[in-house]
């Protein structure tokens, strides 16, 4: 009996452990997939100046219309990624897809004449935002652990589907009228749940649970992972979400710009966010994530407290939100890589649910404290000073709490004696 495990001991360290092309493969149908379902649930928030002064909307409900597709995806997320460990993302990939359609089309044709109609469309539009908890296990489960960090890092990238959003929807409404952007969007949704379901395969052995969802759910709440991740999530994501919903706006308003103008500098912040969540989980592969995690959280509160002042956008605005972008999509990829470190793998898809719901709820909020500090105020500042001071809780919540559950993990490693 002894034999065998000393033969394992004495091998040399091996490298990284080869992935397959098929694993590649499915990483590459989910992250397609994510920002598909990403660039439906992101449809709103470009015309949120449009239907402002189309529908005379006050600067609370222009923020109310943007939040709730947000709000609605991220709790959303919690019983998608637990029927997910269940059911595999063979399965609800192909779903969310086709149940996003449904929403898209009535927004584009019939509920955008009046707010309770596109908030109930904006309700609905939620559902895509759910993929996300679909793709974080069935990657997860593709990779080998230390591969995981840069595989869910690629997949993160989807989160780019509201670039597409940012690029195309205003300039499609203006060309062809306010139907053409959700019409687009609906035919690419169903030609992606086709494609899913033809192509897409679970990993090989991948853990089944067995267990009831509820008790499921209450296990992974049991969990110090799911709240720790979660909290940092919320400022990580949350503040990616919210500056890809409210930039518009926040530009607009504050500097003044065009909504063309506007929406394109949300989907440059977009891209450089969504180019640095694989680096964020490719460095947490090699220096850990609590070190990626620490650099970005300084970050985020150094350019929330630069911004805070108003200053010009060339250079010194510009390089703040810059600086926080990267920040921002660097730590939402080095929280999931801390997930893929420490939580169990049968659990991988219920902890993901609720570690989005709150990076989404993180982004749910900050547009509607915007709105409301700028009609009672006339100004961002405050806002911008509330999110340099989340940060850095959340930094100090990092070196400590976070610090020290990575230093037990590691420790109870059995080590080659």
């Amino acid at each position: 009996m002894q034999q065998p495990s000393r033969a394992m001991k004495d091998r040399p360290a091996p490298g990284p452990a080869p992935v397959s092309g098929r694993a590649w493969l499915m990483l590459g149908l989910a992250t397609v997939g994510f920002a598909v379902n990403f660039w439906a649930w992101a449809l709103l928030s470009p015309l949120g100046p449009r239907l402002k002064d189309s529908l005379e909307l006050s600067s609370f409900q222009q923020s109310l219309l943007v939040a709730v597709p947000v709000v609605v995806g991220s709790l959303g997320r919690i019983p998608v990624g637990a029927l997910t460990d269940r059911f595999g993302g063979r399965v609800m990939f192909p779903l969310v897809s086709a149940a996003t359609i449904v929403p898209v089309l009535y927004l584009g044709l019939a509920g955008h004449s009046s707010l309770p109609a596109l908030l109930a469309g904006g309700f609905f539009l939620g559902i895509g935002g759910t993929a996300f908890a679909v793709g974080v296990p069935f990657v997860n489960a593709w990779f080998p652990p230390e591969r995981r960090g840069l595989a869910i890092g690629v997949f993160g990238m989807g989160m780019g589907g509201t670039a597409i959003s940012a690029l195309t929807t205003v300039k499609l409404v203006d060309a062809h009228g306010m139907a053409n952007p959700f019409l687009l969007t609906a035919v690419v949704l169903a030609a992606y749940a086709v494609l899913a379901a033809l192509l897409l395969r679970d990993a090989p052995g991948r853990t089944v649970p067995s267990e009831p969802l509820g008790r499921r759910l209450a296990a992974v709440c049991a969990l110090p992972l799911t709240w720790q991740a979660s909290a940092l999530y919320a400022v990580a994501f949350g503040g990616y979400v919210a500056f890809s919903v409210y930039l518009p706006t926040y530009l607009k308003t504050g500097y003044g710009l065009g909504q063309a103008d506007a929406a394109n500098r949300m989907a440059g912040f977009v891209l450089l966010a969504v180019a640095m969540r694989p680096v964020g989980g490719w460095l947490s592969d090699r220096i850990g994530p609590v070190r990626v995690l620490t650099v970005s959280l300084g970050v985020v509160f150094a350019g929330a407290l630069v911004q805070s002042f108003t200053p010009s956008l060339a250079p010194t605005g510009t390089l703040a939100f810059l600086a926080m972008a990267a920040a921002l999509g660097a730590g939402s990829g080095a929280v999931f890589a801390l997930v893929a470190l420490l939580a169990p793998g049968d659990q991988v898809g219920s902890v993901t649910g609720i570690v989005g719901a709150a990076g989404g709820l993180g982004g749910f909020l900050p547009p509607l404290v915007m709105g409301s500090l700028y009609g009672a105020y006339g100004s961002y500042a405050l806002g911008l000073l509330l999110l340099g001071l989340v940060a850095a809780a959340a930094l100090l919540f990092t070196g400590t709490g976070v610090r020290a559950a990575v230093t037990r993990r590691t420790t109870r490693v059995p080590k080659p004696h």
